[in-house]
């Protein structure tokens, strides 16, 4: 059977750099096709020169689907054929339904208006196939993310799609979510529809991939068969960063001192909802040089336990004690809380951590304004200097520090975020997910400025839904669900099984 999809040659240039060159990428019908790389080789370019975004005539190169070119000027001409692009950042309007969503610029009318009926049953009809048990009138900003992205896939089915490509699908959601949509792709497989598959996790790739092809530096170095030969994670790491990696995480000797920052009988409530609490009395502590993890479900109350500390920016009936060096602190504004020694890496750094249309020298700067300005104005040559600086420290690769963050790869839009809050010289960071959506090579490196930080002295509270990271990194790891902890273990002592166990007992007790 041909391919449904040949893409040769494809080479695209910006000015100063070639973001690809020579890539080649075949896709089979009904192929669950991954396409993997580090942060900036290429993969979202490629897609979008696919797509249409970046439309014919702007790259050299190739493109056949279905037997014939693909000149593709706009993604309404891509689309029309049946592929469909589903981005990590959802194109979705929160404010109208699902139904309106799903058929946003494809509105069932008739004589140029809408037919209400056709409208629902027809969603309804999609809802179904992508297992979603909603009303076609809820509002999607009432949705979960993981139902969100059922709606964008609901919404691509609605177009007669043939070719699925998904950027990080998974990344924002939990397992369970993460399960339920890949089992979607399996199914969609069945039915003859391919998909391509963006994503940093490894091992969904090899769960569902038939093959993998690997980006490097915008060239396509190899494609992998799962279906004739093993492909384990490790394999595909070979060819993402060109050789092999020994260790997933940087080792290091901890060097734990006294405590640093207690947290005492801490609660907050839900910021519209004043009669639910979502931290329930939770007390803990943090040593110098100490990395401490919170491990829990989506929506155990991690994120609202770290942001209800840093300066009171989630919730409401916020109540508890928090101590830095022995000293009771205000945490009750954001500018209280930094100048107490408290700093918050959001797990959102495209809509909360950084200024995506401003440089890399404002982001760094933004959180201690003060420490760059005279007399309540910015010098703007010791901005570029100081951010020269930790551009050099954190190893951030860009042209220099006039480049914009919106242009940088994930893993180096995390490091100016680390860079801003580094500048505040904390005390105390909170990392919440701050591997989120960065490839098996930059997270190394954002392994490695962790272990510095607690090197330093500094006292590290990290958040994450990857329990391995967890494992890998942390000395003591505390279990939260529902708003409570539920368990703490020491490193020697913790392990995905132990760390689930906390969880499911604490729900069997609450149940």
């Amino acid at each position: 059977m041909p391919p449904i999809l040949e893409m040769r040659g494809i080479s695209k240039a910006f000015p100063g750099v070639k973001a690809l060159d020579d890539v080649n990428l075949t896709v089979e019908p009904g192929e669950i096709h991954a396409l993997v790389g580090e942060n900036g080789a290429g993969k979202s370019t490629l897609m979008k020169v696919l797509s249409g975004v970046y439309p014919h005539g702007t790259y050299e190169g190739e493109i056949t689907y279905e037997g014939r070119p693909g000149h593709f000027r706009a993604i309404s001409d891509s689309e029309r054929l049946g592929i469909v692009i589903i981005h990590q950042e959802l194109a979705l309007v929160p404010d109208l339904s699902i139904a309106e969503n799903i058929f946003l610029g494809n509105e069932q009318a008739r004589f140029g208006i809408i037919d209400r009926e056709r409208t629902c049953a027809r969603c309804r009809e999609l809802m179904a196939l992508v297992g979603l048990d909603e009303s076609p009138d809820t509002l999607v900003t009432h949705l979960g993310v993981g139902k969100q992205q059922l709606v964008e896939i609901a919404k691509a089915l609605s177009k007669a799609v043939r070719l699925l490509i998904l950027d990080e699908p998974t990344a924002s959601l939990s397992e369970p979510d993460s399960e339920a949509l890949l089992r979607l792709l399996l199914r969609f497989k069945d039915q003859g529809i391919a998909s391509i598959l963006i994503s940093h996790k490894l091992n969904e790739i090899s769960r569902v991939a038939d093959r993998i092809t690997v980006l490097r530096d915008g060239t396509s170095v190899e494609t992998l068969d799962c279906r004739t030969t093993a492909i384990d994670e490790d394999r595909i790491i070979r060819g993402m960063v060109g050789r092999a990696m020994a260790s997933r995480y940087p080792t290091r000797e901890p060097r734990i001192g006294d405590v640093l920052m207690e947290v005492s009988d801490w609660t907050a409530h839900h910021p519209v909802h004043a009669d639910r609490p979502v931290v329930r009395n939770v007390s803990l502590n943090l040593r110098r040089g100490e990395i401490v993890g919170i491990a829990g479900l989506m929506g155990s109350g991690r994120t609202e336990l770290a942001m209800s500390l840093f300066g009171r920016s989630y919730g409401q009936g916020i109540s508890g004690r928090v101590t830095i060096d022995g000293a009771e602190v205000d945490v009750s504004t954001i500018d209280r809380a930094i100048a107490a020694g408290l700093a918050y890496v959001t797990e959102d750094r495209k809509q909360l951590g950084l200024i995506l249309g401003e440089d890399i020298a404002k982001n760094t700067t933004l959180a201690n304004l003060p420490g760059v300005s005279t007399a309540t104005v910015i010098d703007r040559d010791a901005e570029h200097r100081i951010a020269g600086a930790y551009r050099t420290k954190m190893r951030i690769r860009s042209f220099g520090v006039a480049q914009q963050a919106v242009n940088l790869s994930g893993g180096n839009q995390q490091k100016v975020v680390l860079s801003k809050w580094l500048f505040t010289e904390p005390k105390v960071l909170i990392l919440d997910e701050p591997t989120r959506g960065i490839d098996v090579g930059a997270k190394y490196e954002i392994y490695t400025i962790i272990n510095e930080l607690a090197g330093d002295g500094r006292g590290v509270l990290m958040i994450s839904s990857e329990m391995p990271e967890l494992l890998g990194l942390c000395d003591r790891i505390y279990v939260m669900n529902e708003g409570r902890f539920v368990g703490e273990f020491r490193r020697a002592d913790a392990s995905q099984e132990a760390i689930m166990r906390a969880i499911m007992r604490s729900k069997d007790l609450n149940g």
